[in-house]
């Protein structure tokens, strides 16, 4: 094979394992690939879970995270980072030194304090780390309105609005934050995209029937793969939400639990969505959600 072949960008997910193929590690290289990068992986921690939810995690050793991630980074360039489950302040701490070493490269935070079913995964003093270390190296934050609030309201302190959160978090020192408003009660999901400015783009989807496992590391996965690709900011989150809600516009459910994102869906036939919970003749349409 010829060395001139040029390689797809490389995307560095940091994230735990999901038996199931809904969510983590396995999410996150599906859409990778499936939006044209090259998925490199460090696991973060091991999961034992399944559609209808977590039993147990296991995180890894810190500094087995930092030996993955620098064989990788000595070896391979890389367009992008994109962070998920942590599993312990130690581990948090290594990852964020190891992305200051590469300032130049676009980090995308998906900050999963707990899986949809509200199986913890981010401890207080994790929680601390992610705001003191992470949150001032990122590019795009992805927090759904539970975990905006988690990350930047103060026990005792009273609700504020979507925009004064997230010019909290901005404050803090990340570029962009893109809230998603599946837990808001909207006819439509409404994710907006913040800058220290104010609100870049405003993007409105049909909110969509039943439950998805791996929804938010599927767009956060897509908005590092859109980014890594060149676009910009505000074209990278439209296509990887738009990329999101197709996913689950054609989820399927492979067992007892969620529905799980059909990451391939541009690649079936219209007769492999037969059994879906959508009418494949509807693809097109804006929409949207995450759960």
């Amino acid at each position: 094979m010829s060395d001139s072949i040029k390689a797809p960008p490389a995307v560095l997910s940091f994230a735990a394992t999901d038996p199931s193929g809904g969510a983590g590690i396995q999410a996150d290289i599906l859409t990778l690939a499936s939006m044209g990068c090259h998925p490199l992986s460090v696991i973060t921690a091991v999961t034992v879970q399944n559609t209808s939810g977590m039993e147990a995690i296991s995180t890894v050793d810190a500094d087995l995270v930092a030996d993955q991630a620098r064989a990788i980074l000595e070896d391979i360039p890389v367009a992008a980072f994109k962070i998920g489950v942590l599993g312990s302040a130690e581990i948090v701490a290594v990852i964020a030194e190891i992305v200051s070493d590469y300032p130049e490269i676009p980090l995308i935070l998906d900050p999963v304090l707990a899986s949809g079913r509200g199986d913890e995964f981010a401890n207080e003093d994790t929680l601390a780390a992610i705001k003191e270390l992470l949150i001032p190296q990122c590019t795009v934050i992805t927090p759904n309105t539970p975990e905006l609030r988690r990350l930047v309201l103060a026990d005792d302190e009273e609700a504020l609005s979507i925009e004064k959160l997230s010019m909290r978090l901005i404050e803090m020192g990340c570029e962009y934050v893109l809230v998603t408003g599946t837990h808001e009660s909207t006819p439509d999901v409404v994710n907006t995209l913040f800058f220290e400015k104010g609100i870049v783009r405003t993007d409105a989807w049909q909110r969509l029937p039943g439950s998805y496992h791996g929804s938010g590391c599927t767009l956060a996965s897509a908005l590092a793969a859109t980014i890594a690709r060149g676009l910009d900011i505000s074209e990278a989150a439209r296509e990887a939400q738009e990329y999101t809600w197709q996913s689950l516009k054609f989820g399927f459910r492979p067992g007892m639990g969620q529905f799980i994102p059909d990451r391939l869906f541009w690649a079936r036939d219209d007769d492999d969505h037969t059994g879906s919970q959508v009418n494949p003749a509807d693809i097109g349409q804006p929409g949207g959600t995450r759960h």
